[in-house]
């Protein structure tokens, strides 16, 4: 399918079907967009964004996310922020249902059984792990954040994106290719044709990556105090991780919590960056990043999750040995 607008790549690939994807969207009587668990900005923009071109058509259409009961500070700005409600209160049914970048329905959290209920599903994704959970799927692996996925289907639907669409969509953006350190033909265009709405895009970044509260401080010393450097891990190019423990998490957000995998994999030892995240005592959510020979997305899905070539995650149980000999054990 060819696609001609001003930041669509010459060539969609042949399983994109964009005017599918706005055919249901445009035909639906009452829309539910469903976040992953534990939403980043591009779950978080990309709902938001779609939600507020719904709206625009007298759509009737919430968002919502899982877990955890509330939305990270620093995303509460974003505009569209009134659309979102509370998992509790996500109606039973809906005409369209319709998920953005969530890799699988365990990602949905509780929220997952909503698809049961649906009249039908759509799933609209970048992850190459994604399962293809729904009726229908919208799924570019190649595009580098689902913000992306859907500025491209907003044009071939005739949105426009405006400052408030493009504040959420540049929100996405910016997070997934980390302040753009990973960027591919077109993304810098697309940007470009964001802020040029008039966004604050300095602001914005600012607020998603760089703020934090004095109590980040403490967390991260207690924190990388136990990082450990395994050179001879994955075949010889070397790992390094460290341990957030459930204790250290107290009074932190899910941000804070987060950004601690960008610190690690800074490490020039290791190719590969691994944080282990305690939820709950013995539950643990395990972020991965690569610089650029092994496939995490691999390595993930082998331990039951999956995400994108270089930054992928899963989730264990056990004690904190138990689990880094897991991933010791199937990184090589």
């Amino acid at each position: 399918m060819t696609v001609t607008s001003q930041t669509t790549r010459p060539q969609e690939p042949a399983d994109i079907d964009l005017a599918g994807a706005v055919s249901l969207l445009s035909d639906a009587r009452s829309v539910t967009v469903l976040c992953h668990v534990q939403p980043d900005a591009d779950t978080i923009g990309s709902g938001l964004a779609l939600a507020i071109a719904l709206e625009r058509r007298g759509t009737p259409v919430q968002v919502s996310f899982a877990q955890p009961d509330v939305l990270p500070e620093s995303m509460s700005t974003l505009p569209g922020i009134e659309l979102l409600v509370p998992a509790a209160e996500v109606a039973d049914t809906a005409d369209l249902v319709v998920t953005v970048d969530c890799g699988s329905r365990g990602r949905l959290g509780s929220l997952g059984e909503r698809l049961d209920t649906a009249g039908t599903t759509l799933v609209i994704d970048h992850h190459r792990s994604n399962t293809r959970y729904g009726r229908h799927n919208l799924i570019d692996d190649s595009a580098e954040a689902t913000a992306a996925v859907l500025s491209r289907l907003f044009d071939v639907w005739g949105v426009e994106i405006d400052r408030d669409i493009a504040h959420c969509l540049f929100a996405g953006l910016a997070t997934d290719t980390g302040s753009f350190r990973w960027v591919q033909p077109g993304t810098h265009a697309l940007a470009e044709r964001l802020i040029d709405t008039g966004i604050d895009s300095a602001g914005i970044t600012r607020r998603l990556l760089d703020t934090h509260p004095f109590g980040w401080l403490p967390m991260l010393s207690s924190v990388l105090g136990s990082a450990q450097l395994v050179p001879d891990a994955a075949d010889g190019l070397g790992l390094v991780y460290a341990l957030v423990r459930h204790r250290d998490t107290v009074g932190m957000g899910a941000e804070e919590i987060e950004s601690v995998i960008d610190i690690v994999r800074t490490t020039s030892e290791a190719e590969v960056a691994a944080v282990f995240k305690e939820n709950t005592p013995g539950v643990w959510s395990v972020s991965l990043r690569s610089k650029s020979e092994v496939d995490v997305s691999e390595v993930a899905g082998r331990l039951g999750g999956g995400g994108h070539r270089f930054a992928s995650g899963y989730t264990a149980e056990g004690d904190a040995d138990d689990v880094v000999a897991g991933l010791l054990g199937t990184v090589g």
